[in-house]
């Protein structure tokens, strides 16, 4: 293999669930909305709460990136469930705060994780981490520290109070190379899912790591590499 530095590569794309963090999204993503459900159901019954949900969450996918995806989650979901943002957002920081933690007993640890990052830095390259900006940064550092990784000074993690837009939107990852002041030429994608390849549309090098949440199809486009964490120590 091509070691990266030889192919002019300066930083290197995280994704999070599924890549540096072993999570079955199937089992994770209902747990999540049921634990959000119950947390304030003493306002909003989880039979109203979750439809809307979900209609503000798809909001995110069509970002044109004039506005944060808070703000376009905010626009969709406030009117909706009949409360201003002052009324619910302090049921959410509570519930972020004390509930989502409850939710690490569906993911595990993976071992290398740390390893590959720590190398990443210690190589001397830009890391991003590159998760669906759909959450708020809280539930993404939240999830680092799950997998091991929250110790280091990124670069960037894209939360949804930061980004303008989601993936497999490519607009996502323009606005994280403008971030970077770099080329998708100078920088790869490591991810699990084919809304992290996509990332190759744009010149970007990727590389997949296999997990429970790989399911591609034929318009994903082919990975440059392929393989385990470990692997891609051995290119870094």
């Amino acid at each position: 293999m091509t070691r990266l530095k030889d192919s002019n590569i300066k930083a290197i794309l995280f994704d999070l669930d599924g890549t540096l963090l072993e999570i079955d999204l199937k089992l994770f993503i209902p747990e999540y909305f049921k634990l959000l459900a119950n947390s304030i159901a003493h306002i909003i019954s989880p039979n109203k709460l979750i439809p809307i949900f979900l209609k503000a969450s798809e909001t995110l996918t069509n970002n044109s990136g004039k506005i944060t995806n808070e703000e376009a989650f905010s626009n969709i979901f406030f009117p909706l469930n009949g409360y201003s943002k002052e009324e619910i957002d302090p049921y959410f920081t509570k519930f972020y705060k004390e509930d989502f933690i409850k939710l690490r007993k569906f993911t595990k640890k993976k071992p290398e994780a740390h390893k590959v990052v720590k190398t990443a830095f210690d190589r001397g390259y830009e890391v991003v981490i590159a998760t669906n900006p759909l959450l708020p940064l809280t539930s993404i550092q939240q999830r680092l520290e799950w997998a091991g990784v929250g110790d280091f000074p990124y670069k960037l993690i894209t939360s949804y109070e930061n980004s303008y837009a989601s993936k497999p939107d490519l607009l996502y990852y323009q606005l994280i190379f403008k971030h970077l002041n770099l080329s998708a030429k100078e920088c790869i994608m490591v991810g699990d899912e084919d809304k992290d390849l996509v990332c190759a549309k744009l010149g970007s090098q990727t590389f997949l790591v296999h997990s429970v949440n790989t399911k591609l199809n034929s318009e994903t486009p082919e990975p440059t590499y392929s393989g385990t964490l470990n692997d891609l120590m051995k290119l870094l």
